[in-house]
């Protein structure tokens, strides 16, 4: 599951580097901007991938989120439970359509790149949510049935967002490539104000590295 920002980017980079052979997958789902999914694109190039696909479905149409919904605004602080930016059923849309092709392809493995730490307020990013798609994808797929077992693997779950960049870093990530920013500008230059870049800012800072990030109106 490749949306084209860091956390994503650097689950790519761990499954390379345990000797997965890579098909990427990115959502045109109906976000405020599409610079992420330039950036994916830029990422599966940059990590030679087998293929990369990129699947139109259209979560606008319910709503529900400031992620999809011109409507609601884009938070600039933290918010207590479940904040305004959590789609809904986004990471079950999104896994069911990864498991999908996944079984067309013969792939045992999907990774996500979710965090409980930092996105806690996600109930979608949670173990307990990742454990019971495993257990439906044994039931819901003919590969399932027929003795196959597919693993949902998530290794940035429990990493915060500092160590999830010294990782990838590590394994050769180019940050510089990614998108994290809820509201982006068609150049892909982040805003800096949203949570999702101020997270990324904070991860940067605590981690003790140059945050190459672009940010609009910057210089």
């Amino acid at each position: 599951m490749l949306s084209g920002g860091l956390d994503s980017a650097t689950a790519l980079a761990i499954a390379r580097q345990q000797g997965f052979d890579c098909y990427a997958l990115s959502m045109q789902y109906g976000q405020r901007h599409v610079a992420e999914l330039k950036a994916a694109r830029r990422v599966a190039e940059a990590m030679r991938v087998i293929e990369h696909k990129v699947i139109r479905i259209g979560l606008e149409t319910i709503g529900g989120s400031a992620l999809t919904d011109d409507s609601i605004q884009v938070p600039e602080v933290m918010e207590e439970g479940i904040p305004v930016t959590y789609v809904p059923a986004r990471n079950t849309v999104f896994l069911s359509l990864a498991l999908g092709w996944a079984e067309v392809i013969g792939a045992c493995n999907i990774f996500i790149g979710v965090n409980a730490v930092d996105y806690s307020g996600y109930p979608d990013c949670r173990p307990e949510f990742i454990r019971a798609f495993e257990k439906l994808a044994s039931l819901a797929t003919k590969a399932g049935v027929e003795g196959g077992q597919f693993k949902i693997d998530t290794p940035l779950i429990d990493l915060s967002k500092a160590a999830i960049i010294r990782l990838g870093l590590e394994l050769g990530v180019d940050y510089r490539l990614t998108v994290s920013c809820y509201q982006a500008d068609e150049a892909g230059l982040a805003c800096g104000v949203c949570d999702s870049c101020r997270l990324r800012a904070r991860g940067f800072e605590e981690a003790g590295v140059s945050d190459p990030t672009l940010y609009a109106g910057a210089g």
